[in-house]
């Protein structure tokens, strides 16, 4: 067993150097700081892997208090020779990453935890002939459909809805993201969002995260309640008339539809038309052109 009264003392700073914190740093303190660091200088993120290795041993070192207070006292060369392989940090810098997220990547997907191999199932083997000329190997992905999210591209995209109130006024909710993540998204006072208008966070994503927002409006309004709006609203722009062209208008009713359905209804309706002309004319019938003088 090492003996810490021969010990020489070394460089007992690099580690809090490299995750940016001071000495005396909780453990809350070295958990922000290693996320931060280990996100920015993550290899899948374009980082520099020896930095990224570096920053996982300072951390695993400092956050297990009996290894930091040896290296506090004695410093790295402590440590190798207390029997922890490579100066306490022995493990995989991608393992200790995966295991401070619990399981998950940051990123807004599996990430690739370069270093590592997985196997997942079994080894697909295709036999080659001699003198055969390859090609690219080609992978398709079926993309599992989420009750919530939807994807485009790099993009995420969500829907919300809002009360009138919330609309008008502002509003404030907690979305829980596909990692777990939980992201407060609130409007700014006096900000008025409008049915549809996007918006977009962007936490650790290479994409954007789109919010498309609905607005519930209600379904009637007293007389009493219109005349409050209309106390605090803009004026509504109403066309002056007069009872003679009012008279020569035609009156209309409105109805409720959804647009996507009357859409697809109308292409339906199309196409049943389309495959009864069809019929006629294979029944015989002729063609009427008409030719210009």
């Amino acid at each position: 067993m090492f003996g810490r009264g021969a010990a020489k003392k070394s460089d007992n700073t690099k580690y809090y150097e490299v995750l940016g914190v001071s000495k005396n740093a909780s453990q809350d303190d070295l958990k922000k700081a290693y996320r931060k660091a280990a996100i920015k200088n993550h290899p899948d993120k374009g980082g520099d892997p020896e930095k990224f290795k570096d920053i996982a041993q300072a951390y695993e070192v400092l956050s297990d208090p009996e290894k930091r207070d040896l290296y506090d006292q004695y410093g790295e060369d402590a440590l190798k020779e207390g029997g922890f392989p490579g100066g306490g940090g022995g493990h995989d810098p991608f393992d200790i990453f995966s295991s401070f997220f619990g399981g998950s990547s940051p990123f807004g997907g599996g990430g690739s935890s370069r270093g590592r191999r997985q196997r997942r199932g079994e080894d697909v083997v295709h036999p080659l002939k001699p003198d055969t000329v390859t090609g690219d190997i080609v992978f398709i992905l079926q993309q599992k459909e989420h009750p919530k999210f939807k994807r485009k591209g790099d993009d995420l995209f969500v829907e919300h809805t809002l009360s009138l109130t919330e609309a008008l006024c502002g509003f404030q909710f907690v979305l829980t993201h596909l990692d777990g993540r939980q992201l407060l998204v609130k409007s700014q006072p006096g900000e008025v969002v409008k049915p549809g208008m996007p918006m977009y966070q962007r936490p650790f994503m290479r994409g954007k995260l789109y919010i498309h927002f609905t607005v519930d409006f209600p379904d009637s309004l007293t007389p009493d309640q219109c005349k409050a709006l209309e106390a605090v609203l803009p004026p509504s722009s109403k066309t002056q008339m007069t009872d003679m062209e009012l008279d020569e208008c035609e009156e209309t009713t409105l109805h409720d539809v959804n647009i996507e359905e009357e859409m697809r209804r109308k292409q339906t309706h199309s196409h049943q038309e389309a495959y009864d002309e069809d019929e006629e004319m294979a029944g015989g019938g002729q063609r009427v052109q008409c030719a210009q003088q």
